[in-house]
């Protein structure tokens, strides 16, 4: 398997600084500020990235398991919620929230949630945020 890669530049000081990230593959480059990043300010931050890879990677792996179960999956729609708080005075990733909506037939929901819920076990991001509390709101339309 390919290894993936981004880069991220910083110039300045922390908090009148600014940066700029990107992904390898081109698909986003970005602009990053302590403000964007602590506060609500205009721009990205990692932990946007780390929610958008999330999703990404738990719609998928939701798929894949309903798939190996026998259920062919219409549509897999995922919204990652990555906290950011301060933690004896060190910024912290304290948690991620997933909430995902899916059209599956043929499945009852109790059915679904386990599935859901093995998904969320499976998906290599979720393996890669272990020391992070992972929550699951999972639901069929």
């Amino acid at each position: 398997m390919p290894t993936r890669s981004a880069d991220a530049t910083w110039t300045g000081n922390l908090p009148d600084g600014s940066g700029t990230m990107a992904l390898d593959s081109g698909a986003y480059e970005g602009e990053y500020s302590f403000h964007s990043r602590f506060e609500d300010g205009t721009g990205s931050n990692p932990e946007e990235l780390i929610a958008a890879a999330h999703a990404g990677c738990y719609s998928m792996a939701l798929s894949n398991v309903l798939d190996e179960a026998g259920y062919d999956p219409e549509s897999v729609h995922t919204t990652a919620d990555v906290t950011l708080r301060m933690v004896d005075g060190e910024p912290t990733i304290t948690g991620v929230f997933l909430t995902t909506e899916a059209t599956v037939p043929g499945i009852d929901d109790s059915t679904f949630q386990e599935h859901a819920q093995a998904a969320k076990e499976g998906c290599p991001v979720s393996k890669a945020l272990a020391g992070v509390e992972i929550d699951l709101d999972a639901s069929l339309n």
